[in-house]
């Protein structure tokens, strides 16, 4: 299992959920692995621990995306342990649902910010590490992007733009050896759908009853496809919206 071999990736908010497993499945294929964390180390260097109990090499970065200072300082580490940079994952991310009556204005800045502000920052000094051999960059958007849901509106909107600055991107790196796609999750179990209350609620009863593939998507799922668009098998994609949810929203 050597399919990203002497690579090095920083994977952000890595600290649980879909971008812990990330993390995991990069090392696990030979990957050096920056796991970035905004707020809990503890969960980081859990995965840390995971990763190099493995036989993986994996380091842990504080840093919030959204600002540009912070964005500095974890590419300066990620040099610093690695010498370079090979792939680029934007996980970090934060969503709230909530009727238009209750929108705010620190709400929407909240989640453009981390959202889009924060995974421009992060493209932008990659490419000083990719520098002249190029390198990978994978967005994690969402469905909510091209079909938005009840009360996300602004949720909706951050990553349907995430998914325009893909698109935009892959274009503008013509001809650099920068390859750039974006992952659209649908419903997942993560310590986040827990706490929000969305696991074993009706809800998600009706989600998965209108699933095709019959279940609630797990942050593996997520993270078998970011293997395969981080590795070679991919060289021929990018600019790409890939669709990882179990079918519910072709219905």
């Amino acid at each position: 299992m050597n399919k990203l071999k002497n690579k090095v990736a920083i994977v952000t908010g890595a600290s649980k959920g879909i971008g812990a497993s990330i993390a995991k499945y990069f090392a696990a294929e030979g990957a050096k692995v920056v796991v970035n964390y905004a707020s809990s180390k503890e969960d980081a260097e859990k995965v840390v621990k995971a990763i190099t109990n493995n036989g993986g090499t994996a380091i842990s970065v504080k840093a919030d995306v959204s600002k540009e200072s912070e964005v500095a300082r974890l590419f300066e580490e990620t040099k610093t342990a690695f010498g370079t940079l090979d792939i680029l994952v934007n996980n970090a991310g934060i969503y709230q649902y909530a009727p238009i009556e209750e929108f705010s204005a620190d709400s929407f800045h909240q989640q453009f910010n981390i959202n889009v502000l924060g995974s421009l920052l992060t493209i932008q000094a990659s490419l000083k590490l990719f520098g002249d051999k190029g390198g990978n960059i994978i967005n994690i958007s969402s469905e909510a992007g091209k079909t938005p849901l009840a009360t996300g509106s602004v949720y909706s909107a951050t990553k349907a733009a995430l998914d325009a600055i893909t698109i935009a991107l892959s274009k503008e790196f013509s001809g650099r050896n920068i390859r750039i796609n974006s992952i659209l999750p649908g419903i997942v179990e993560t310590e986040g759908s827990h706490t929000a209350g969305f696991i074993g609620s009706e809800a998600e009863t009706k989600f998965v009853a209108n699933t095709p593939l019959g279940r609630t998507g797990q942050p593996e799922d997520i993270a078998k496809v970011a293997v395969f668009l981080a590795s070679d098998d991919a060289g021929w994609i990018t600019g790409e919206k890939i669709s990882v949810s179990g079918g519910i929203y072709g219905v």
